[in-house]
């Protein structure tokens, strides 16, 4: 791979020098890091002849969208060959030219400062002139998304039968502020973000080409905190260059990007886990009068935990993007003893104070606030299980590192004479008499029992509601026999009078029998109870 190293060696100033993300520029498409299916594609459709006359080049910043147009411009007008070519030659006058952005054919336009209609017109004159010395005039139009409304429908029919010398590269980071009608016109190919190690390994390329060692740590928390974009993390390996000596240290990095110490975010996670809201203090104490930053502190916590929701819900150390693979044991214990619905409401309750901490001037109080909620979170597993438990009854299952389960405590309703209501009859649980391994029953046959009607039998035939019963006939249903229940004046007394107020109908309805052993059923408050009269008493 062919990389131009222009050291600093002009005047004092450093007029000569150039950064190291102009530097390490990819020239050819087997350099494009982490965008290898679309190398794959533009190469392709160069030796089939398939080359289209727009091309739209989405994804975010720094990863490798302008640096494809230029690689793509230099293909097809490398004068090393007699036709377009997958493999520029980077050596030629036209492929040099391009590099540099200062080719008279290959024409590099910045959307946001020729937005207007009357910069569309005058690229639609030019596009009519053919090119000087290349085989084709290439328009790369960066940040395309800002143009204008008018400017967009001014280049419509350019764009859609341009001459056969023009070709059109767009390259945007908001592709959803491009109207339809352009990107139906164009050949999309979205550029993804890149991994952390493909970052990582790259930067060890470029610190060894500038005779710099760096610790594996930090070229790991640099790829991480350039967050999938490669020109971030060159940018941060740039201002180490600048500052360091000839050894990179983790130490160093940590106090350029105001971060904690890896193993200290960890020993934060873990008193956490163990709810110890003071020693959890202390280590957030300790984070902070180190140079962390308070907002880069919670950044880095959720990082910490969203490794270990991956870890709790069955996943790998693979797929650990911000811990060390040296902690990959640590981090599983803590992922064991927390369980994936507390590291869940961790995660929210990190998410709202770093989105507070953008608007607020109280950092260290927000995150002190953070920690101490967190170290005061329930069991929230544990909770999930006894509900379950509840519910279903079944055992509670038990995760590596959590506490025995304990068996339930019954569950015994208690009424306070406030909340009690009218009572006529103390009705007694029907299930009370019933042997401790006797099956569980339905609601539907409690209930039949405590309005003093005899459960359905489970045998027989059975017919619709009314109709009528042949031979083995088990005697009406229990919603036949409710409804003959409900239709009967003494049992559950005459309708309420409509001249009553809402409140007299409700205390009279709630004493009549049939009603108070559904709300005991059901545990239903009397004060709670609302009646709402039928057809017949309004």
């Amino acid at each position: 791979m062919e990389e131009s190293h222009a050291t600093g060696s002009g005047d004092a100033c450093g007029s000569d020098y150039v950064v190291v993300a102009r530097r390490y520029r990819p020239q050819a498409f087997g350099e494009l890091i982490g965008q290898e299916h679309i190398a794959r594609a533009l190469t392709q459709a160069i030796t089939a002849g398939r080359i289209g006359h727009a091309y739209l080049f989405t994804g975010a910043r720094g990863v490798g969208k302008t640096s494809a147009a230029r690689i793509f411009a230099k293909a097809l007008n490398c004068s090393a060959t007699d036709g377009p070519t997958p493999s520029p030659c980077n050596a030629c006058d036209i492929c040099r030219s391009v590099s540099s952005g200062d080719d008279v054919d290959v024409l590099e336009i910045d959307g946001a400062s020729n937005r207007g209609i009357d910069e569309i017109r005058q690229l639609r004159q030019n596009a009519g002139v053919r090119p000087s010395r290349a085989r084709m005039k290439v328009y790369i139009i960066d940040e395309v998304h800002m143009l204008t409304k008018e400017a967009f429908n001014a280049l419509l029919k350019t764009l859609e039968e341009p001459p056969e010398h023009v070709k059109f590269l767009f390259a945007t980071t908001e592709p959803n502020k491009i109207p339809i009608t352009i990107l139906s016109r164009c050949q999309r190919f979205d550029f993804a973000g890149i991994e952390a190690g493909s970052i990582q390994a790259r930067l060890a390329q470029i610190a060894a080409a500038e005779g710099v060692d760096i610790d594996e740590a930090a070229l790991q928390t640099l790829a991480m905190r350039a967050a999938g974009s490669m020109r971030d993390s060159q940018s941060l390996l740039e201002q180490l260059l600048a500052a360091a000596d000839a050894r990179i240290t983790t130490e160093d990095v940590n106090r350029l990007l105001g971060i904690a110490p890896t193993q200290r975010v960890t020993a934060l996670a873990s008193r956490l886990s163990d709810r110890d809201a003071a020693g959890a203090l202390g280590e957030l104490d300790a984070a902070l009068s180190g140079g962390a930053d308070a907002g880069q502190l919670v950044d880095q916590l959720l990082g910490c935990y969203r490794d270990l929701m991956t870890l709790a819900a069955g996943c790998s150390e693979d797929r650990m993007l911000h811990a060390l693979p040296t902690q990959a044991d640590e981090m599983r214990s803590l992922a064991d003893r927390l369980g994936v619905q507390t590291i869940l409401a961790v995660l929210q309750v990190l998410d709202q104070t770093a989105a507070r901490l953008r608007v607020s001037v109280h950092g260290r109080t927000l995150a002190e606030m953070a920690v101490v909620r967190i170290a005061t979170l329930e069991d929230l597993d544990d909770l999930a299980g006894l509900v379950s438990t509840l519910r279903d009854g079944t055992p509670m299952p038990e995760r590596p590192g959590a506490p025995p389960n304990a068996p339930p405590p019954p569950r015994t309703p208690t009424r306070t004479a406030a909340t009690a209501g009218p009572r006529t009859t103390a009705l007694p649980d029907p299930s009370s008499d019933l042997p401790p391994d006797a099956p569980p029953r339905s609601l539907t046959d409690q209930l039949a029992e405590r309005v003093g009607t005899p459960p359905p039998k489970k045998d027989g035939p059975t017919t619709e509601a009314g109709g009528k019963r042949g031979e083995g006939d088990n005697g009406p249903s229990l919603t036949e026999q409710l409804n003959a229940r409900l239709s009967t004046p003494d049992a559950i007394g005459p309708p309420a009078s409509p001249r009553k107020s809402r409140r007299r109908q409700e205390a009279e309805v709630a004493s009549r029998p049939f009603v108070q052993a559904a709300m005991e059923l059901f545990d239903v408050e009397p004060g709670k109870l609302r009646y709402t009269p039928g057809e017949e008493t309004k």
